[in-house]
Formats: structure tokens, C-alpha cells, sequence
């Protein structure tokens, strides 16, 4: 689905994609990133949440952390990030960005807090006191004061399932009071996730418990006099949501998909975002006539239900802008060596060939590298390095 949506809003990409492979500037099992788009994506993003009064944090797990995408998303108007965990936010710290949110999804292991505190989040979530106290000290050792968000849910909220946690909603004055007592703390608003989510039957992105959830208890603390807090609405996050949330009393949104135009909504919908992101591999081996490709990346965000996945293949842009392959991509119980493609009567494919898939990518629990790429769209893309997921310079000699 992600693949038609690449295909008709950045023809230009998957024509330099296969270029820049076939030239041997990019390796097989690379997820590729058009640094122009993603510049334009980001900008679209932050001038509707100014007009909207929210503030953004970038997500970067889903594309690598590396330091040109950080970079573009910047000059496109967004300046301050959020880290899935601490391996998320040791790269945004080491590039000189801004750590806007720490903490959520994932908190910080006990080991890990100071570390945590000299990076100075803007916001630090906790689920429970323990958290709040070791963020807390943590700050406190370098006579920093940091802000605490307290992840919260209620009766019928939502959650993945491995994603649980938080402080019950009917104690949010409790929890506050609790947040501000510790030296090295302060109580500064409140989360959940996810705020939104896509519903495949009626193809649009909805409220979720957890948003009215935040709704209320923001309400309910604006009631006890408290201001200026905080209140984070992370999930499926985009500028054709974003109105939804600020009349639900958001303060801030954490896009992550939309930067690379992949949230569910992109694979269906035009929306000021465009796709920015692809994953390409290449023709391995033929095996009893089925071809290979080299796997690594193929992991598909499972948002859809199951749908027959394609794959461009081809020893150039034209050959294969011309043929989509029926490919099978293996389960997620196996090891993603190589993934299989099937060509139908008149495909033709050869081992070495340029093989593009589009899907919605979680990169930073893949083994592929991360390739950004520069000047797609003034017809001169030039790779901005080679990188791992976690932000580091791949070494090709």
C-alpha cells in the first residue's frame, strides 16, 4: 500500500534510489531517506501546530537518529526531539540537538538516570514514584530542576499490549503533589499514549479513551489552580490530526511517521506530508527459480491488515518503475536473511537487479543501514553517508 503511495507522490525518489544503487553508492538492505522531503514534511508539520499553539518533538526511532535527517528536520522548523529510550537519545544528544521529551515509551533504567539528567530533557515522564525519585535525585546531584510528566490511564484507556503503565487518573492531585515534593523535581503536566489511533474499517484516525482521558484530568488540575502544564498526545500524530488534538487541550505532539509520510492514514489519503522513505535491497540469488533478496529490513509495521506486498525490481529506474513483483516477506518468527519475490508471466529478474520496497518501517529494531539522501528533487541526490540505526557512521572501505 505504501509502496502505490511512493510510487505516485515521489516518483523522483525511486528513480534515484535505483541509480544510486546500481552505481554502487548504496548498499543492499538500506533504508533510504529523502532528506528534501523530509525538510518539507517537517516544515508542514511545525507551521501548523505554531498556528495551533503546539509545540513539537520529533520522533526519529522509525528512520535511524542519524545526524542529516536530524539536521534537515531542524531546518524544516522542528528543533527539539523525543527519544524513545536511552539508546534514542544518546545520538540527538551527541549531534548537538535538542532532547525535548525522555522517557516515554520507554523509561530510564535506574543505571541510566544520570546520564539521563545531564542531557537535560525538557520533560522526563515516569509511570511510578521509584521513576519520579530516580529522575528526580538524579537532576537534583547536578543542581538541575527537572520537569516530570506523569503517564496516566483510567478505566477503558488503550495500550499495546507490552505498553502498559502509568499512575491511575482518580490520584493525578495525589501524583502531582507527589512529583513536586522531591528536591530535584517538579510536577509539569501529564501523558498517554497512544492519543490517536487509525481505524482500518472507516479509514480515518480517531480519539482514543486515553485522549478524553487527558482532557479531563488536564481539567481537572487547571480546577486546583495549577498552570502551564503540560499535556502530550503522542500517537499517529500528523498536521491533518493535529486540530483534533489542540481542541482536546493538547499542548504538544510528537510526529514520527509523518515525517517520512508512512502513519496509516498516508498509505490512503494525500496529506501535506509525502512519502521519504523506502527500503531498498537487491536480487541475491536464484534458487529453483525463485529470487532472493538480501533481507536485513524487513520488518513491516503491522497497521494494515495483511495485503499482498510488491516489490520494484529492475536494473534500472525505467525496468523497474515498469515491473511490481509479488514478494513474500518472512514471518516474524524467522531471521529476515532474504526475502523471496515471485515474478508473474513477462517479469524479469536478474540477480544484481535493484529491488524497492515501500512499507512502513521500524528501523530501529532492524539490522539495515540508514542513507539519507540530499538533492533528489534538484536532480543531483547525493548520499549523505552510510549509518546504523543508532546514529553511528557505517565503515565502508
Amino acid at each position: 500500500m505504501f509502496l502505490n503511495a511512493l510510487i505516485a507522490k515521489n516518483r523522483a525518489f525511486v528513480e534515484a534510489a535505483v541509480t544510486l544503487h546500481q552505481s554502487g553508492a548504496v548498499p543492499a538492505n538500506t533504508y533510504l531517506l529523502d532528506l528534501d522531503t523530509m525538510r518539507a514534511n517537517a516544515a508542514a508539520l511545525a507551521s501548523t501546530a505554531r498556528g495551533l499553539g503546539l509545540t513539537v518533538y520529533a520522533m526519529t526511532k522509525q528512520f535511524g537518529r542519524n545526524p542529516p535527517a536530524l539536521d534537515a528536520i531542524k531546518a524544516g522548523g522542528i528543533d527539539r526531539f523525543v527519544a524513545v529510550d536511552m539508546a534514542c537519545a544518546r545520538p540527538i544528544h551527541r549531534a548537538g540537538h535538542k532532547l525535548g521529551h525522555l522517557g516515554h515509551l520507554s523509561q530510564v533504567p535506574r543505571g541510566e538516570a544520570r546520564e539521563g539528567a545531564r542531557m537535560r530533557p525538557e520533560i522526563w515522564t515516569v509511570f511510578n514514584a521509584g521513576k519520579a525519585a530516580e529522575a528526580a535525585d538524579a537532576a537534583a546531584a547536578i543542581g538541575h530542576v527537572q520537569g516530570l510528566v506523569a503517564r496516566i490511564f483510567a478505566q477503558g484507556d488503550r495500550f499495546y499490549d507490552g505498553h502498559e503503565g502509568g499512575f491511575a487518573a482518580e490520584e493525578i492531585e495525589r501524583v502531582a503533589d507527589l512529583l513536586d515534593e522531591r528536591p530535584g523535581g517538579r510536577f509539569a503536566g501529564i501523558t498517554s499514549f497512544p492519543a490517536l489511533l487509525f481505524d482500518e474499517a472507516t479509514g480515518a484516525v480517531t480519539p482514543t479513551p486515553n485522549l478524553r482521558t487527558l482532557e479531563a484530568v488536564a481539567k481537572r488540575l487547571a480546577a486546583t489552580g495549577r498552570k502551564d502544564l503540560v499535556v502530550n498526545t503522542p500517537g499517529t500524530n500528523s498536521a491533518a490530526v493535529m486540530r483534533v488534538l489542540a481542541e482536546a487541550g493538547a499542548t504538544q505532539v510528537e510526529p514520527g511517521h509523518a515525517l517520512t509520510g508512512t502513519t496509516p492514514l498516508h498509505a490512503i489519503r494525500d496529506l501535506p506530508e509525502n512519502p521519504a522513505m523506502l527500503y531498498l535491497s537487491e536480487i541475491s540469488h536464484i534458487h529453483q527459480g525463485t529470487p532472493f533478496c538480501f533481507g536485513g529490513g524487513l520488518y513491516v509495521d503491522p497497521v494494515f491488515k495483511d495485503y499482498p506486498v510488491k516489490a520494484l525490481v529492475g536494473g534500472d529506474a525505467d525496468a523497474a518503475l515498469r515491473q511490481a513483483v509479488p514478494a513474500t516477506i518472512p514471518a516474524p518468527a524467522m531471521i529476515d536473511y532474504y526475502g523471496k519475490l515471485h515474478p508473474e508471466t513477462g517479469q524479469n529478474v536478474r540477480v544484481g537487479d535493484t529491488v524497492i520496497y515501500g512499507f512502513r518501517a521500524q528501523a530501529f529494531v532492524r539490522r539495515a543501514y540508514i542513507v539519507p539522501v540530499e538533492g533528489v528533487h534538484s536532480g543531483n541526490p547525493e548520499v549523505r553517508g552510510i549509518w546504523t540505526p543508532d546514529g553511528r557512521e557505517a565503515v565502508f572501505t
